[in-house]
């Protein structure tokens, strides 16, 4: 399963280094797939994870691939409300990166 808008990262390794993005690819498809939680979730948690770890980039493009997979923009709010009681205010600063388009 392919994520919709993949990062720059992948495209990156998939010229440089082909067999490593064929083995990362394997293990977040397996990882991201619908499971006991839905890939729009595994998605609004990935965007958490990069609000928490200050990666303001990655959390407008993970929240266009959590949209992608049908995330509302209520979703997409109350994960930027968890980054924020989980990781203060840099983290609802860095959150607020989700409503940049």
């Amino acid at each position: 399963m392919t994520l919709p808008n993949p990062g720059s990262w992948q495209a990156i390794l998939e010229k440089e280094a082909p067999q490593l993005f064929e083995d990362v690819s394997a293990v977040r498809d397996h990882v991201m797939a619908d499971g006991a939680l839905s890939l729009k979730v595994k998605v609004l948690m990935t965007m958490l994870c990069d609000a928490l770890l200050a990666h303001p980039e990655g959390v407008a493009n993970i929240a266009n691939r959590a949209r992608a997979a049908g995330a509302t923009e209520e979703e997409i709010a109350e994960t930027v409300g968890v980054a924020f009681v989980m990781g203060g205010t840099p983290a609802l600063v860095t959150g607020a990166n989700a409503f940049n388009r």
